[in-house]
């Protein structure tokens, strides 16, 4: 896989900032599917023109078969819709009418994308003239001719692009985004391998699938030796997921439309060898009176309130029998008695079925600032009846006065934890990482917390005796307390002159 390069970080933001243009000139609640249509459009445009100079060069009059594009997994797209057909109409009234028929045309020669891709060029909200600015932009900065770096660049873009617009919307961006940190840390302990079924059933913009894929082509696999399965109940996420994995290539199934994984499971049948997921956090009502009976609840009927449980339940149950899952849930869940999720938690455990999980600290994401946490549950774990504990909350660094992130540092540090305790060369470490037994979490009343398991690290010694220490610190509280009180008769005279009363 290409490394990501300060060029290339900055030609993705430049990407985003000529897409601001837009800001103002659109209603906010169109904004995102005219920018990510945009970059979809022009994405698979540079991707044919690449695909059509390769054919004119053999020779061989394949140029305008649809098949031969098809076959590379390039998307065939007819000459209305091609980006030199919209350049040219970038500063005409009609530029809006263009893009649109463009999506149109495309959808009609790409059945997978049918009723997709967004169509609302043309409306009078969107200010033509600065759409076709944009339209410049996106013409002028990129240039998708010759090597798998470009080819990668817009897919990268497009995933950039997600992430700004999850931190402009706030607790909506939580609906279709998950920080990549986060998604490459599920990855890079799990390992996905070749012509494997990995599955998100909360799937929202795709990421996870992205992650998969780039780390199977890292390996010297191929990008899209994966099966992929994903569900989305909202429509535009569901539209959005499509397209980014149009963009990257990958040949998804999420359904023919889309649904609420509870109430319509569109892959009732699958086995995944991986399953990878950012549910809602503490999802409700979840419509858990329809499902009483469900083949789902192995473990117990998960309560209304709160669909914790039954995402962990849904994902169980559709693991093959060396299936491993990796999922976000928010810290609650660890220890919760509530309306018998600890009945259910407790069978889990004695079911050998959570090998890892990982307390992550707070300000990760977009949507919530609450900590969450990474649990990973297999089937078969190379260590029976043992589970990884990691407290990794004092771990990534600060992006921003709010938002935190982890480093290429961290995520490896954390995988090659997993993988030490996994082939059972652990050295454990005080405050960071433990390995416990279902013994252990027992005595512990079944609450997976890590931070009951891994302890307090050591403090460093500074040399000074415990009673030495302990004497002037007690000299410091009395002098800060003295500090106090005469602050306080200070601030009784002061209102005593102005009239008023203690």
């Amino acid at each position: 896989m290409a490394e990501k390069t300060n060029a290339n970080i900055g030609f993705e933001k430049e990407i985003w900032d000529a897409a601001c243009v837009l800001w103002g000139h659109i209603p906010a609640a169109e904004y995102r599917k005219v920018i990510v249509g945009l970059i979809f459009l022009r994405y698979i445009s540079a991707a044919f023109d690449k695909r059509y100079n390769e054919l004119v060069a053999e020779g061989d009059g394949f140029e305008d078969d649809m098949d031969a594009y098809t076959m590379e997994n390039v998307f065939y797209v007819p000459e209305e819709a091609r980006w030199s057909t919209i350049a040219s109409a970038a500063h005409t009234p009609e530029i809006g009418l263009v893009i649109d028929k463009a999506m149109k045309a495309i959808e009609a020669d790409n059945k997978s994308l049918k009723d997709v891709l967004p169509k609302n060029y043309a409306s009078p909200d969107l200010d033509k003239r600065v759409l076709g600015d944009v339209v410049d932009i996106f013409t002028n900065s990129i240039d998708m001719s010759s090597t798998d770096v470009d080819e990668d660049l817009l897919g990268r873009t497009y995933e950039y692009c997600i992430a700004q617009f999850a931190e402009k919307e706030g607790a909506g961006g939580g609906e279709f985004y998950t920080p990549s940190s986060v998604v490459k840390t599920l990855v890079e302990i799990l390992k996905p391998f070749e012509n494997c079924r990995v599955y998100d059933p909360a799937c929202g913009s795709g990421g996870m699938f992205v992650q998969s894929a780039k780390f199977i082509q890292a390996h010297n696999g191929k990008r899209g030796a994966i099966s992929v399965y994903g569900q989305e109940a909202n429509a535009d996420t569901w539209k959005m997921a499509k397209m980014n994995m149009a963009i990257r290539g990958i040949d998804a199934d999420f359904g023919p439309y889309h649904a609420d994984t509870f109430t319509n499971d569109l892959h009732s049948t699958l086995k995944a060898d991986f399953i990878l997921a950012n549910p809602p956090f503490n999802y409700h009502p979840w419509n858990q009176e329809k499902l009483v009976d469900d083949v789902r609840w192995k473990y117990g009927l998960p309560p209304a309130g709160n669909a914790n449980y039954a995402w962990i339940q849904h994902m169980i149950h559709h693991l093959a029998p060396n299936g491993k899952i990796g999922l976000v849930l928010a810290n609650g869940a660890l220890s919760t008695q509530t309306s018998g999720e600890g009945e259910i938690r407790k069978k889990i455990i004695e079911d050998d079925l959570v090998e890892g999980i990982v307390a992550m600290p707070t300000q990760l994401f977009y949507s919530v600032t609450i900590p969450v946490t990474l649990w990973f549950i297999s089937k078969n774990k190379k260590q029976k009846g043992k589970t990884l504990f990691i407290d990794a909350r004092k771990m990534g660094h600060m992006v921003d006065r709010k938002h935190r992130d982890f480093d290429d540092a961290d995520i490896k540090r954390l995988a090659d934890t997993f993988e030490a305790f996994q082939n059972g060369t652990l050295e454990e470490e005080k405050g960071f990482c433990a390995v416990s037994t279902i013994q252990d979490i027992m005595k512990q009343d079944y609450i997976l917390t890590p931070g009951r398991y891994v302890g307090i690290e050591d403090q460093e010694d500074d040399g000074e005796p415990f009673e030495q220490k302990m004497g002037r610190l007690t000299s410091e509280l009395s002098d800060m307390f003295a500090k106090s009180h005469e602050l306080e008769e200070e601030i009784r005279r002061k209102l005593g002159a102005i009239g008023y009363e203690i």
